[in-house]
């Protein structure tokens, strides 16, 4: 029997085949993929609630501190990278990115157990969760993109955003149950355990490319085993490439609803006690994660082909401008959840992927050191403003929620302008500045 029947003997293989564009070559890495993006997802969306229950105790001066430092260390972290990425084999490079987060969750395991002082290291974690959030995404999607060449990116991204949705649902929920059996601390363990099992799977995927895919030449020959170059070349490029700048304007936009609604959210459950909080962000991460699952996985690989990058790209912060509206017109607790599922599972299921086809279009080095510029430091600067402008609308000149709402409306119809712009330049244009 051959190869291609035994794929479509295999029940995984058929629902893929039937339910999405996958092709015959094309299931094994899809398969791996989809493992590797839910793994991490599961561990990362059963520390999330835990770190997020955490900011209903401070003051939003002191999250917007928090941010502030997060941004310094994300950017510090990214510049070691940046050297760690020219000096390292290829090869190596991503299995090792995820073995250091792994044991550093044993760390901050065994420090909560033993130190005096929990306040210095729950804000301690905070952050380095927050770090952790948007590291091991990129790292991901940088693999990602580097694995898989723009057509089959088109048909694929949704898949493995649709296997983030999945984990992340499984996360979630874990998070909702073992917060309230085992505690919140052992639950950092577990995450670390998690992280571990998707080493095996970047050693086969990165077979698959040079074997299955038939894209063992997506790189030069000079780039095979180290990527080299200047280590700071991630930050030039970003300033001076317009494709690349203008991907990080979106994503600086993009932190506005996510802040925004965090804030509302981090104010109106501060009366909830902290085990409660951590059990309804559970809950509500889990109903976000659903919601994307669907939409990754049937209706986004079809979005882009048919209608444009510039609908993939515009269509969640149009809606976010009703969501806005709505939380300006009704600032309760509900509301909030409500919009804030409703951008997250817009993001995740639609946004993001669609985000991160545009990397198909760059060189290894510019997926390997400027993405990580734009998805961390572009993306917590974006925090560091919208958290400290949320802070001043509140505290600083005593806004209400309502009018704060009004605000953020504004700042989505800026994001869905922007992101009409991006979709354009890649349908037209993205190809030359990949060069």
């Amino acid at each position: 029997m051959t190869e291609s029947n035994n794929k479509k003997n295999n029940p995984i293989s058929r629902f893929l085949l039937r339910t999405t564009n996958v092709r015959d070559n094309e299931t094994k890495a899809t398969i791996a993929s989809f493992l590797f993006i839910f793994l991490l997802m599961a561990g990362y969306f059963l520390l999330r609630p835990m770190r997020d229950s955490m900011a209903s105790d401070w003051s939003d001066a002191e999250v917007s501190w928090l941010w502030t430092l997060n941004f310094f260390i994300s950017t510090f972290i990214v510049l070691v990278y940046g050297v760690f990425v020219s000096k390292v084999d290829f090869e190596k490079l991503v299995p090792i990115i995820y073995l250091f987060f792994s044991a550093s969750f044993v760390v901050f395991y065994f420090l909560t157990m033993t130190s005096n002082d929990t306040v210095l290291i729950d804000k301690s974690f905070y952050v380095w969760i927050s770090v952790y959030a948007l590291f091991h995404v990129s790292v991901f999607w940088s693999f990602m993109a580097d694995t898989f060449n723009k057509e089959q990116a088109a048909r694929l991204f949704s898949v493995f955003a649709a296997g983030a949705s999945l984990g992340a649902t499984l996360g979630g929920l874990l998070s909702a149950i073992l917060s309230q059996t085992i505690g919140e601390r052992p639950m950092v363990l577990v995450a670390s355990g998690m992280l571990l099992c998707v080493i095996p799977l970047i050693s086969f995927i990165f077979n698959q490319k040079q074997t299955s895919l038939g894209n063992a030449d997506l790189v030069n020959e000079s780039e095979r085993t180290k990527i080299g170059g200047n280590p700071i070349e991630g930050f030039k490029a970003f300033f001076t490439n317009p494709y690349l700048l203008g991907i990080g304007v979106f994503i600086i936009l993009f932190t506005g609803v996510g802040s925004f609604v965090y804030f509302f959210q981090k104010n109106l459950f501060a009366d909830f006690a902290s085990a409660d909080r951590t059990a309804i962000y559970g809950l509500r991460d889990s109903l976000v994660n659903i919601i994307t699952f669907v939409l990754a996985f049937f209706v986004t690989g079809r979005i882009v082909p048919k209608l444009g990058m510039s609908f993939a790209l515009a269509a969640i912060p149009f809606l976010m401008i009703i969501g806005m509206g709505m939380i300006a017109l009704t600032p309760v607790w509900l509301i909030a959840v409500i919009v804030w599922i409703a951008s997250r599972a817009g993001n995740y299921g639609l946004t993001r992927p669609a985000k991160e086809m545009l990397f198909t279009q760059v060189s290894r080095e510019d997926r390997f050191k400027t993405k990580p510029v734009i998805d961390i430091v572009a993306y917590r600067g974006g925090d560091v403003i919208m958290a400290w402008l949320f802070t001043f609308l509140t505290t600083g000149i005593g806004l209400g929620l309502a009018m704060v709402a009004a605000v953020g409306a504004g700042i989505m119809a800026v994001w869905t302008v922007v992101a009409v712009l991006i979709g354009r330049i890649y349908e037209r244009e993205g190809s030359d500045y990949g060069d």
